[in-house]
Protein backbone atom coordinates (compact mmCIF):
# COMPACT_ATOMS: atom_id res chain seq x y z
CA UNK A 1 0.00 0.00 0.00
CA UNK A 2 1.26 3.59 -0.93
CA UNK A 3 2.47 5.86 1.87
CA UNK A 4 0.33 8.95 2.75
CA UNK A 5 3.13 11.23 1.43
CA UNK A 6 2.56 9.22 -2.02
CA UNK A 7 -0.80 9.57 -2.46
CA UNK A 8 -1.45 13.45 -1.54
CA UNK A 9 1.54 14.27 -3.84
CA UNK A 10 -0.29 12.38 -6.60
CA UNK A 11 -2.13 15.71 -8.70
CA UNK A 12 -5.55 14.03 -8.37
CA UNK A 13 -5.61 13.63 -4.40
CA UNK A 14 -3.87 16.26 -3.52
CA UNK A 15 -6.51 18.54 -2.60
CA UNK A 16 -7.51 16.41 0.21
CA UNK A 17 -4.44 17.89 1.98
CA UNK A 18 -5.77 21.13 1.87
CA UNK A 19 -9.61 20.77 2.27
CA UNK A 20 -10.77 21.42 5.75
CA UNK A 21 -14.12 18.35 4.62
CA UNK A 22 -11.26 15.81 5.10
CA UNK A 23 -9.25 17.13 8.31
CA UNK A 24 -9.74 14.69 11.69
CA UNK A 25 -11.75 16.70 14.02
CA UNK A 26 -9.82 17.74 16.60
CA UNK A 27 -10.25 15.96 20.10
CA UNK A 28 -11.88 18.75 22.17
CA UNK A 29 -14.41 19.73 19.64
CA UNK A 30 -15.24 15.80 19.11
CA UNK A 31 -17.27 16.11 22.48
CA UNK A 32 -20.33 17.83 23.05
CA UNK A 33 -19.99 20.06 25.94
CA UNK A 34 -22.56 19.42 28.77
CA UNK A 35 -23.32 21.52 31.85
CA UNK A 36 -23.38 20.45 35.46
CA UNK A 37 -27.11 19.36 35.40
CA UNK A 38 -26.74 16.94 33.19
CA UNK A 39 -23.51 15.21 35.34
CA UNK A 40 -25.60 12.91 36.49
CA UNK A 41 -25.62 10.86 33.74
CA UNK A 42 -22.38 9.10 34.34
CA UNK A 43 -22.79 7.72 37.25
CA UNK A 44 -26.55 7.35 37.43
CA UNK A 45 -27.95 3.37 37.36
CA UNK A 46 -30.93 4.80 35.18
CA UNK A 47 -28.63 5.37 32.18
CA UNK A 48 -26.27 2.46 32.48
CA UNK A 49 -27.37 -0.44 30.51
CA UNK A 50 -25.22 -3.44 29.72
CA UNK A 51 -25.53 -4.83 26.34
CA UNK A 52 -24.25 -8.42 25.62
CA UNK A 53 -24.94 -7.85 21.51
CA UNK A 54 -24.90 -4.82 19.07
CA UNK A 55 -28.07 -4.22 16.59
CA UNK A 56 -26.29 -6.94 14.40
CA UNK A 57 -25.70 -9.48 16.20
CA UNK A 58 -22.33 -9.53 17.16
CA UNK A 59 -21.10 -10.10 21.11
CA UNK A 60 -19.79 -6.09 23.03
CA UNK A 61 -18.42 -6.03 26.23
CA UNK A 62 -19.26 -2.67 27.14
CA UNK A 63 -22.09 -0.77 28.64
CA UNK A 64 -23.93 2.62 27.50
CA UNK A 65 -21.76 4.76 30.31
CA UNK A 66 -18.84 4.54 28.40
CA UNK A 67 -20.42 5.60 25.01
CA UNK A 68 -21.90 8.63 26.90
CA UNK A 69 -17.87 9.20 28.31
CA UNK A 70 -17.02 9.04 24.43
CA UNK A 71 -19.17 11.28 23.15
CA UNK A 72 -20.20 13.64 26.06
CA UNK A 73 -17.51 15.87 28.15
CA UNK A 74 -18.13 17.90 30.85
CA UNK A 75 -17.46 21.84 30.36
CA UNK A 76 -14.69 23.30 31.33
CA UNK A 77 -16.25 25.31 34.46
CA UNK A 78 -18.19 22.26 35.77
CA UNK A 79 -15.29 19.51 35.11
CA UNK A 80 -13.72 20.49 38.04
CA UNK A 81 -16.58 20.31 40.22
CA UNK A 82 -17.33 16.86 39.36
CA UNK A 83 -13.39 16.16 39.70
CA UNK A 84 -13.82 17.11 43.59
CA UNK A 85 -17.38 15.56 43.66
CA UNK A 86 -15.63 12.29 42.81
CA UNK A 87 -13.39 13.08 45.45
CA UNK A 88 -16.01 13.51 47.70
CA UNK A 89 -17.52 10.33 46.85
CA UNK A 90 -14.58 8.34 47.56
CA UNK A 91 -14.37 9.95 51.22
CA UNK A 92 -17.80 9.06 51.84
CA UNK A 93 -17.41 5.72 50.63
CA UNK A 94 -14.35 4.98 52.94
CA UNK A 95 -16.15 6.73 55.55
CA UNK A 96 -18.98 3.94 55.35
CA UNK A 97 -16.89 1.14 55.44
CA UNK A 98 -14.93 2.25 58.74
CA UNK A 99 -18.50 2.82 60.11
CA UNK A 100 -19.29 -0.67 59.19
CA UNK A 101 -16.16 -1.71 60.32
CA UNK A 102 -16.67 -0.83 63.78
CA UNK A 103 -20.34 -1.85 64.01
CA UNK A 104 -19.30 -5.25 63.48
CA UNK A 105 -16.26 -5.48 65.53
CA UNK A 106 -18.52 -4.17 68.44
CA UNK A 107 -21.46 -6.81 68.12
Amino acid sequence: MSSQEEILSDGRFSCIARDPRFWEMPEKERKVKIDKRFRAMFHDKKFKLRYTVDKRGRPVNYTSTENLRRFYALSESDSDLSGSDSKERAVKKKKKKKAKAKGEAGS
